[in-house]
Parts: C-alpha cells; structure tokens; sequence
C-alpha cells in the first residue's frame, strides 16, 4: 500500500502571507519523503479569497526541492487549461523531476473559477475529455494534429515529452457514478473525496473495479484521500485537528453551494467526521488506514494541515506517521499478517 500527504497551499495576506505557506510545504514534503511516502499531493483553487498558491508552479517548487518523493496532483481543474501549453507544462516538470509526476484532474464546479477564464461551465464535461484526449496524445506521439469541438491543432509539436514511458499515470476525482465510471475509461487512478462515508465507498469501488478497462490504461488503482491527523492519543488528535477543519468546512460550505456534495460541509459535527476521517493515535490510525486497505485501496493520502493549523502541529503529525504508523503498515503488508482492520479484538 502507499502513501501520500495533502499538502496546504492555502494562505493569508501578511506576516510573511505566502511565503511562509511555501516554506512550510517545502519542510513538509522533505519530511516526507525522508520517513519513504510515496507522494506529497497538491489541490487547486482559483478565484480564492484570501490567497491559495497557483498549483503547477507549486509542483515544480516542490519538485526542486526534493530529490525522490513522488508530485502529484488532487486536482488540476482540466477543463479552465489550454491543452497543449498544459500538456507541455506538465511534460517539463515531469523531465526535471526524473520522471516523479503524477498529474491528477478534475472537473471543476464552482462558477467563480470558470469565470476566471471566461470558460463555460456547462461546458466542463466536454473540455474536460477533449483536453484530456490531447494531453495523452501528446504525451504518447510528441507530434498531434487533432479536430475537435473546442480545439483544432494542425501538427502541434511537445519537447521534451515526459520521462514515464509511455506516460505519466493520471489520476482523476469523482464520486458520482457517471465519473467513476469516466475515471475507469480515461484515466490509470480514481481519487475519492474526502467526505465519502464508508459505507459509500464500498459499492463505488466495486464500480470502478468492474467497468472494462481501456486501450491505453496504465492501471486501476484506488487513492483514498481522507481527512487524517496522527497523535500520540485519542484526545490529542482532536485537539490539533477539530478546529482547524471545523474552519474550513465553514468555507467549503460556501465554496460548494452549487456542488452536489454540500451537505458534507455543513452543520460540523466532529462524530460524524471522524467516521469518515482517520485520526487519532498510532494503533486507530493504523487501523483506520486497514479498513480502506481491506476494502479495496491501493493507496492513502492524507490531508493533516486544515490552513489554521499551526505548521508545526502538522510536522509532530509527520513524524508519528513516519515512526509509528507506515512501519507497522509495510510490515503488515509485507509479511502477509492479518490486516489490523479485520485482526481479532481482545
């Protein structure tokens, strides 16, 4: 099973404003890669008040500073790019990262975002699998001529290509079933959400594993991402993590007014989100990061750092994981002992 962070790329104006946010991603990413994760995990937001840094320069920063950790993204919001300036973008920061991209997309939903590139929201599917198309066959051929719908390119020539052969491996979120589905067709990894319940989640994988595989697919793998904090107990954790994400649902509940996903966001209740999150000490994270292996998950990544918590809770959380939590994991997989989700209770 692997492993991923979510990083913060939210900041406020002032006292060092983004700068400091940046500081803090970069610290966070070499503390990961130092404990083996697999990925630091970025998030995009246009149009944000008071500031959230700009995704693709955000991957090419981290990618600079760190030296094997993997870059990936949760998600790029496909259809506000052009495809062909995007394409080579992402080719690039793949080359001088030696080959650690792995480019996630989205589909985007809030109004604000779209205006911001004066694109047509209700044309948000169609840009989505036309810009798509014309990534990976630029990524594939480096040479493409292509009529569509909202691009025609006569020869559009991409150098350097990506260093994955024949690709980097693409990650895209969803939860209804029109996008799972459109996930096991396009693209080699399905992202959940962060607020799905368990319960939920079961039958939507049983879905994505099921639909018949494409041409080009590079793989089906499962990225669960959750809501995550590690302490050293039970009450710790939720003194870290509660408020900072009750904060930030306040947000989302505005952000997502025309999402069909916001009801997770409103009306806080810390029992309910914990249901879906996986916090606590290292034996519950354990545990809790055991469920999703035995349900189906390929790999989890967790956001640890709602933007009011302090960074340094964030880096105490960094190291329990690495110390306490991905060790016993990997041994668990490894030796092939029971998963400690289904393991007897005493």
């Amino acid at each position: 099973m692997r492993f991923g962070v979510y990083l913060n790329l939210f900041f406020r104006p002032g006292a060092g404003g983004g700068d400091v946010v940046m500081a803090a991603a970069v610290e966070q990413a070499r503390a990961c890669e130092q404990a083996g994760f697999d990925w630091v995990v970025l998030g995009e937001r246009r149009h944000h008040q008071p500031g959230y840094h700009e995704i693709l320069s955000s991957a090419t920063w981290l990618a600079a500073h760190t030296e094997r950790i993997g870059i990936a993204t949760a998600g790029i919001i496909l259809p506000l790019y052009q495809p062909v300036p995007l394409a080579e973008f992402l080719a690039h920061v793949d080359v001088l990262s030696g080959g650690r991209l792995t480019p996630g997309f989205v589909l985007g939903y809030r109004p604000e975002e779209f205006a911001t590139v004066e694109v047509d929201r209700a044309e948000r599917l169609g840009r989505f699998e036309e810009n798509l198309s014309i990534v990976k066959k630029l990524w594939l051929d480096g040479q493409v001529s292509f009529t569509g719908k909202y691009h025609n390119l006569d020869n559009v020539l991409v150098a350097p290509r990506p260093v994955q052969r024949p690709r980097p491996r693409i990650w895209n979120g969803g939860r209804v079933p029109a996008a799972i589905r459109r996930t096991a067709a396009l693209c080699d990894g399905w992202t959940t959400s962060f607020n799905e319940e368990f319960s939920d989640l079961i039958p939507a994988i049983e879905l994505y594993r099921t639909q018949p595989p494409s041409a080009d697919s590079l793989g089906r793998d499962v990225i669960m991402l959750r809501e995550g904090y590690c302490a050293p107990t039970t009450k710790l954790a939720r003194a870290a993590l509660e408020a900072p994400l009750r904060s930030l649902y306040g947000a989302y509940t505005d952000w997502k007014r025309d999402s069909i996903d916001v009801g997770h966001y409103q009306n806080f209740d810390w029992e309910t989100v914990r249901r879906r999150a996986v916090v606590g000490s290292p034996a519950e994270v354990v545990d809790g990061i055991g469920r999703y292996r035995e349900i189906g998950s390929d790999a989890v990544v967790l956001r640890i750092q709602p933007p009011a918590m302090p960074h340094q809770d964030a880096m105490r959380c960094i190291e329990l994981l690495a110390t306490e939590v991905i060790p016993q994991l990997r041994e668990t997989a490894d030796s092939g002992t029971p998963d400690p989700a289904t393991a007897p209770r005493r």
